[in-house]
């Protein structure tokens, strides 16, 4: 359906037969527009020139897109002269000198937004009958600019990426990319599934040692009453556990080493929080080294200073208190997931935007659980035939509530 306009340069003869003007320029009338243009003023458009009012640029212009005619003024299409519809010598291609007018074959219903676009000063908005990629299209065809297409993909909720820096030597910036993008290629894909893969030997190994069946024990000290036995937090540096382990660190401290020589800001390099987890996954492993190395120095026997049983006693207690603590840091890597793992870096972002409020539903809950707690563990008389007769209701008694419930109903 074509929506009909009265121009000045189409001649309509009485045969109804339709003749082109005299002149075959663009520029289809020379009155004046009654009314002025308003010009807002910069909205993130890529050129925005203001046009002053006169004669020579109030000219009429005629667009035809898909059968449906609009009108406008020369002058508000030169505002932006950097896209397609404000650039004279771009626009020529499209110009029709039979019908003198502009003719594009294109989306009807987006062309409003375009053209809209032009008579704000840079304002852009998608229809809501025109999907969200056809509208993308019409932009990048009409030449808007990266800036308008960063506003609109910004007005319709687009999180804008941002732009990571890369090293500048092309052996060092493909060696990043390498490892840090796995995304970037077929070989960068290799290198995360062989990280997740050592990751996941790692938690099951730290699991599997926890098992009774595989634990050390070893005499821990012994008396005229008893022997004592205990756990050997030491491992044994022919223990396949261990071995393995060995393994999985050897992957994790290449793979860091590599990344912090190959990564464009140090600076920045430490402030990430992954690479954070990444050192703190690693730092069990040589102090447990250095624990079993100081073993094996007492195994020789080498000569030291002498220690009194029961400071030996202490120092072993603590140094194996130290131990535990340490291998329950190894939990870490499983943290180390989240770097291969979108899911999971979204789940921690979602978080952190939300601490403020996890902080409130921790602390209601937190006291909730007091105003219960509280008066429960005071102790209250009561006086009736469910508990007895007069007694005092305790929080033990909560726990066989259920069991009186059970003998009233049934």
């Amino acid at each position: 359906m074509e929506l009909a306009t009265n121009s000045p340069f189409l001649d309509f003869p009485e045969d109804g037969e339709l003749k082109p003007a005299e002149t075959s320029l663009p520029k289809l009338s020379s009155q004046e527009e009654d009314g002025h243009t308003p010009h807002s003023q910069f909205t993130g458009v890529a050129h925005f020139e203001p046009i002053p009012h006169d004669h020579d640029f109030c000219e009429r212009v005629v667009i035809n897109v898909s059968g449906l005619r609009f009108e406008t003024q020369l002058r508000t299409l030169n505002q932006f002269p950097d896209t397609l519809l404000g650039d004279p010598a771009r626009r020529i291609r499209y110009f029709d000198p039979l019908r003198n007018e502009y003719f594009f074959d294109r989306n009807r219903p987006s062309f409003d937004a375009i053209l809209y676009y032009y008579q704000s000063g840079g304002r852009l908005r998608r229809p809501v009958n025109v999907p969200l990629d056809v509208f993308s299209e019409e932009i990048k065809f009409y030449e808007l600019g990266e800036m308008a297409i960063n506003k609109f993909r910004e007005d319709e909720g687009f999180i804008k990426e941002e732009e990571k820096p890369l090293p500048s030597p092309e052996f060092q910036r493909n060696v990043w990319l390498l490892f840090e993008y796995p995304e970037s290629s077929q070989a960068a894909r290799v290198v995360a599934i062989i990280s997740v893969f050592v990751i996941l030997l790692s938690i099951v190994i730290f699991c599997l040692e926890t098992l009774p069946e595989f634990k050390h024990y070893k005499v821990f000290n012994t008396t005229t009453n008893g022997t004592k036995i205990e756990e050997d937090e030491v491992p044994d540096i022919t223990d396949p556990f261990f071995l393995i382990e060995t393994i999985c660190i050897i992957w994790f401290t290449f793979e860091l080493s590599v990344r912090f020589l190959a990564c464009p800001n140090k600076l920045h390099f430490f402030r990430d929080v992954m690479n954070f987890i990444d050192i703190i996954a690693i730092i069990p492993y040589f102090i447990t080294l250095a624990t079993v190395v100081a073993e094996e120095e007492d195994t020789l026997n080498l000569p030291r200073a002498p220690v009194s049983p029961q400071d030996k006693s202490t120092n072993q207690a603590m140094s194996l208190a130290i131990l535990r603590v340490i291998r329950l840091v190894r939990v870490f890597r499983i943290f180390k997931l989240s770097r291969h793992s979108k899911g999971l870096q979204i789940l921690g972002r979602t978080l952190k935007a939300s601490m403020r409020e996890l902080g409130l539903l921790i602390f209601f809950l937190f006291i909730g659980i007091v105003a219960i707690i509280y008066p429960s563990s005071l102790g209250t008389t009561i006086n009736s035939p469910l508990f007895g007769g007069k007694s005092t209701l305790h929080l033990s008694n909560l726990i066989h509530l259920p069991r009186w419930s059970h003998t009233i109903f049934v």
